[in-house]
């Protein structure tokens, strides 16, 4: 374990701080598959899920092959069949409230930085009441650019006032490791949604987790955060 000294955690959001990714995986394919005759698998969906939704319809159905207007109505009420399904099981992944607690008593500076919008954002932060935590939201609403570059992941710093080089990424997706990895910044991989081989080109993972119970995650309290 590096003996560097961190000042800031961003957390991306779905898959890393909730565990609820194969809900978007049934909202997405029920969405382009069911109501809008794609010919395409849940594996496909799965595999295009990362982004933007504007950027995740295009990928599936071509560029443009939506109007603006439209694509933004259908994007909203895949995000609301999404959280009606969910919302019943809207919790964080294990030992996170308790890892939030120790990191804003520390004095760690803490913020999101999200390929979400920030509807998904809020719903998250205030049915489980969570916003105090935070310093800095970067949404999909608040960025041109969307994982792996690093406009998300560097905004979410310049806001919190830290050098990209003293925040750590919490991330469960491979391109956002990416992303943090054009940020110039180390990541704590989660595998909720992928396996740690799915990780390999990336130098920049400290390590992987299970869930926000490991004892390996006290070391980033060590030994200048304490």
């Amino acid at each position: 374990m590096s003996e560097k000294v961190f000042k800031a955690f961003i957390f991306d959001l779905n898959g890393t701080m909730i565990d609820d990714m194969a809900f978007h995986v049934k909202a997405w394919y029920h969405l382009v598959h069911d109501q809008l005759g794609a010919d395409i698998t849940v594996e496909e969906v799965r595999s295009q899920m990362y982004g933007k939704n504007s950027e995740v319809m295009d990928r599936i159905f071509g560029k443009g092959h939506f109007p603006p207007e439209k694509a933004d109505r259908l994007s909203l009420e895949k995000e609301k069949n999404y959280q009606r399904a969910f919302l019943p099981h809207l919790k964080l992944i294990d030992g996170l409230n308790t890892f939030l607690e120790s990191a804003d008593k520390k004095g760690i500076l803490m913020a999101i930085g999200s390929a979400a919008m920030t509807f998904n954002i809020d719903f998250v932060l205030d049915n489980l009441q969570l916003r105090h935590y935070f310093s800095a939201i970067v949404s999909a609403d608040d960025v041109s650019n969307s994982k792996p570059d690093p406009e998300t992941y560097l905004k979410a710093a310049a806001l919190l006032k830290v050098a990209p080089e003293d925040c750590i990424v919490f991330e469960d997706a491979p391109k956002g490791v990416e992303a943090a990895l054009n940020a110039g910044m180390k990541a704590v991989a989660i595998t909720t949604m992928h396996e740690e081989r799915e990780f390999a080109p990336y130098n920049n993972v400290l390590f992987f987790i299970n869930d926000y119970n490991e004892e390996r995650l006290q070391d980033l309290f060590r030994p200048g955060n304490n």
